[in-house]
């Protein structure tokens, strides 16, 4: 079911236009608007869910096999040299939109582009507790 408020449910069923580069009856695959790099695109369910912990968990499945599809064929369209499959849930993790959406980010050795966060080291007691909260 569409959204009325959200952009992105919008730009999914064609009420807004984009530019498309894949359609099916689950998904739209848009140009992002303001992209990280040369060929970033957005997979945006027709169905509106939130986030990641919302969307039914076949949909879940089909955008990500999707996902895997649209990398490798953009890889070669594009001859990019690496590739980011990124996707956010919540504001503490970078979401913006809140409509559930996977970012393909085509990555070339020249794009200027960082990476998406500072790696921390942890001790052997917190890495264990952690794993034991993880593993209840």
């Amino acid at each position: 079911m569409m959204k009325e408020d959200c952009i992105f449910c919008k730009l999914a069923n064609g009420i807004i236009p984009t530019r498309s580069i894949y359609e099916d009856d689950n998904f739209k695959v848009i140009l992002d608007a303001a992209p990280a790099t040369r060929g970033h695109a957005l997979i945006l369910p027709k169905e509106h869910a939130d986030n990641l912990y919302q969307l039914p968990e076949e949909m879940a499945g089909k955008a990500f096999i999707l996902a895997k599809r649209l990398a490798e064929s953009m890889t070669g369209s594009l001859g990019c040299q690496g590739f980011n499959i990124v996707q956010n849930n919540g504001e503490a993790a970078g979401q913006t939109v809140f409509h559930f959406h996977i970012h393909l980010i085509p990555r070339y050795f020249d794009d200027e582009q960082g990476s998406f966060w500072e790696p921390r080291h942890y001790t052997d007691e917190i890495l264990d507790e952690i794993r034991s909260q993880l593993t209840k």
